[in-house]
């Protein structure tokens, strides 16, 4: 039988909050003006494929040179910030944080986002005081899908691995929590692409699908 989850992590690009659309258009339009071609027919594909990881890896995997990456990296996320009104919370994501807490359930993140970005996360919403573990791209040297930021969210909670469960809308989210041998819930209500999280312990159509598990 299945133990009941105490021990929360979550991934936020997707799963809490919807920024799909403030940084993956930008990502194109920089590649673009670096001379990276993007056919049109693969803006889609490449947008979904790419979204979620660390701009580094990002840039890495789509090919661009190492000597570009971070002057790139720097004006797609400065080009990204201009379009920060296209975020949005995801329906019913405070509503079930608040639940969880109220629960006793122990919340934590494990994201992509450099530490500068969270701050700036933390600062625009307020459910992000609701989390009492926080591990950022800062934090680690390895990212995910490796599974170093989950394995140093539990360490850093103190949590134990049975109980724990990793939420993310992402392959790399979903190979990240099976690496790091914890439960993974699927945040099908904001993947860009949801078939991907087909072997996820937990499918979660609602946020508030994760106050049965």
């Amino acid at each position: 039988m299945t133990k009941k989850m105490q021990n929360f992590i979550f991934d936020i690009d997707g799963t809490l909050i919807d920024t799909l659309d403030m940084y993956m258009p930008a990502m194109i339009e920089t590649l673009r003006k670096h001379s990276y071609h993007v056919a049109p027919e693969d803006e889609e594909e490449t947008m979904h494929r790419l979204f979620g990881i660390t701009g580094v890896d990002a840039l890495r995997i789509f090919g661009v040179k190492e000597e570009d990456i971070a002057p790139m990296v720097k004006e797609w996320f400065a080009l990204s910030y201009q379009r920060e009104d296209r975020t949005k919370i995801l329906p019913g994501i405070p509503e079930t944080l608040q639940s969880l807490a109220d629960q006793g359930k122990n919340l934590a993140v494990a994201t992509s986002k450099l530490q500068s970005e969270y701050d700036h996360f933390k600062q625009q919403f307020a459910f992000s005081k609701l989390f009492n573990t926080v591990i950022t791209s800062d934090d680690t040297s390895k990212h995910k899908p490796d599974p170093e930021p989950i394995l140093a969210a539990i360490d850093k909670m103190g949590a134990d691995p049975e109980t724990s469960v990793y939420v993310g809308d992402t392959i790399n989210d979903l190979k990240a929590a099976k690496a790091a041998d914890i439960k993974f819930a699927g945040a099908l209500y904001g993947s860009a692409n949801p078939d991907a999280l087909k072997d996820a312990d937990f499918p979660l159509t609602t946020p508030a699908d994760l106050l049965k598990i």
